[in-house]
């Protein structure tokens, strides 16, 4: 489900991220469907765990043949 989470610089409240997934309050995942990985989505999800202090993130893209190679995983 979706989870809203305070971005803060300098003990500042600067805004919020909306996380795709968040599983068992461990594991972020970020969803897509797009032809070509980007990888701002790799930042924005490196931006995620950071903010929260999460240690695991996966990366799902949709749109591929096989699900397997659209599945990025990303460790802190």
């Amino acid at each position: 489900r979706q989870k809203s989470l305070a971005v803060n610089y300098k003990n500042r409240s600067i805004g919020e991220f909306r996380v795709d997934i968040l599983v068992k309050n461990i594991v972020v995942l970020e969803l897509k469907s797009v032809e070509r990985h980007d990888p701002l989505f790799e930042a924005q999800l490196l931006s995620y765990l950071k903010s929260g202090n999460y240690r695991v993130g996966l990366l799902i893209n949709f749109n591929t043949r096989l699900l397997k190679n659209g599945i990025k995983r990303l460790i802190l």
